[in-house]
């Protein structure tokens, strides 16, 4: 087995939120993994998307995100820089060749990346793409695809329907998890907002009451060929 894997996030901070528990649990038991980030993830709250007045930003989140993934031993982060929060003003096209570009390159058997109907367009858009870049041909590399949840997206929409059944239990790594989030300063918010520290941690509790595990990560199985 090739056991490489490959996170495919539209911002930054989705992979830490989404997976990271897990995929430090599948590296210390000697996977290799990455991670893709679709969006620049800046300027989305400007009247006008003018990537040079975030010059300053987005070198700091860069920072940020080297940082986050060194935390869990990320071998290779990729970085792209399409709109935040305006993927449906790209052509689908062009995201998926970004996707396929880096699965040619590292091919992995397994892929972690968003829940198809979450609240946020561009995470709705990186599933879609995602699909798309992995059709299950004969010579298709990925074998398994997971959705998984993003707090403050994913349970924000309505009606709910993230029904879970994978889980993960990350209780020896959700202190990696914390320390990679606690790399995204710039984007960190306080408690009781579900992207918060504490909110992290509650919500691993929350999935692991649920299967009867201290710590968990829950996804939600896309395509598993085995």
């Amino acid at each position: 087995m090739n056991k490489t894997i490959l996170i495919v996030a539209a911002h930054p901070d989705d992979e830490v939120l989404g997976c990271f528990g897990t995929v430090a649990r599948l590296i210390k038991e000697g996977y290799e993994a990455y991670t893709l980030i679709l969006g620049e993830g800046k300027t989305s709250r400007d009247d006008k998307r003018v990537i040079e007045n975030k010059k300053d930003e987005l070198e700091l989140l860069n920072s940020e995100i080297q940082q986050a993934n060194d935390a869990i031993g990320i071998k290779k982060v990729f970085i792209e820089s399409f709109p935040d929060n305006r993927f449906d003003s790209v052509d689908l096209l062009d995201i998926v060749k970004v996707i396929s570009k880096v699965k040619d390159e590292i091919r992995p058997d397994i892929i972690f990346t968003h829940y198809e109907n979450d609240l946020n367009i561009d995470h709705r858009i990186t599933y879609q793409a995602v699909v798309t870049a992995t059709r299950p041909m004969q010579d298709e590399c990925v074998k398994e695809i997971y959705s998984f949840e993003i707090l403050s997206s994913t349970e924000w929409n309505y009606p709910l329907s993230f029904s879970p059944d994978i889980f993960y239990d990350v209780s020896e790594t959700i202190d990696l998890k914390i320390k990679a989030m606690k790399a995204y300063s710039s984007e960190l918010c306080e408690y009781p907002h579900p992207r918060s520290l504490d909110g992290i941690e509650l919500n691993a509790k929350y999935q692991g009451m649920r299967v009867g595990k201290e710590y968990v990560e829950a996804f939600k199985s896309v395509r598993v060929v085995k």
